[in-house]
C-alpha cells in the first residue's frame, strides 16, 4: 500500500509548535515583548502626568513673572495685558491637555492592537465568557434537579410491590380444570 506524505488525517497526538527550543524561544521573547509594553504603558502613564504637572507649575511661574513685569513696566496698562496673557495660558493649557490627551489616547489603542495580535482577551471577551459559564452552570443544575427527580420516581417504582401472579394461576388451572 502505498502512503502519501500528504495524509487528509492529522496526526492523532501532533506535538505543540511551542514544545521545539525555537518555539519556546519565540513564546519566551513574546512574552518579554508583552512586559515591555506594559512597563512603558505604566512609565509613560506616571511620566506623562509628573510632566503635565511640572510645565503646569512652570507656565504659573512664568504668568507671575510676566505679570510682574509688566505691572512694573507698563504700570496701569498692566491690567489688560495680565488678563490677555491668563486668557492665552489658559488657551496654552487646554490645548497642551487635549494634545496630552491625543497622545495618551493613540498609546491605547496602538497596545490595544499589539494585545490583540498577541491573542490576550480583552475585558469583553473575558466578560462574554464568563456569562456563558454562568449560563452552562444554571443549565448543568437543571439537568441534575431533573436527573435526581428522575431517579427518586424510579426508585419509588421499584419499591411497589407488583401484583401476585396466584390470582391469575388459579384462575388459568380452573380453565384448564374446566376444559378437561
Amino acid at each position: 500500500m502505498v502512503t502519501s506524505k500528504h495524509s487528509t488525517n492529522p496526526d492523532p497526538d501532533p506535538a505543540s509548535p511551542f514544545d521545539s527550543p525555537l518555539g519556546r524561544a519565540v513564546r519566551d521573547s513574546a512574552q518579554q515583548i508583552w512586559l515591555a509594553g506594559l512597563g512603558a504603558f505604566a512609565k509613560a502613564q506616571e511620566e506623562g502626568v509628573k510632566a503635565f504637572d511640572n510645565l503646569v507649575k512652570e507656565g504659573a511661574e512664568l504668568q507671575r513673572k510676566t505679570q510682574s513685569a509688566a505691572e512694573d513696566r507698563f504700570g496701569g496698562l498692566a491690567d489688560g495685558l495680565a488678563d490677555k496673557v491668563s486668557a492665552m495660558a489658559e488657551q496654552v493649557g487646554a490645548k497642551a491637555g487635549a494634545q496630552w490627551d491625543k497622545l495618551e489616547s493613540i498609546f491605547e489603542q496602538r497596545t490595544a492592537r499589539a494585545l490583540e495580535r498577541l491573542g490576550v482577551p480583552t475585558s469583553g471577551d473575558l466578560a462574554r465568557l464568563a456569562q456563558r459559564v454562568d449560563t452552562l452552570t444554571a443549565a448543568v443544575e437543571a439537568l441534575t434537579v431533573q436527573s435526581q427527580a428522575a431517579a427518586r420516581s424510579r426508585a419509588k417504582a421499584a419499591k411497589k410491590p407488583k401484583a401476585s401472579l396466584k390470582p391469575a394461576v388459579k384462575a388459568g388451572a380452573k380453565r384448564a380444570a374446566k376444559s378437561a
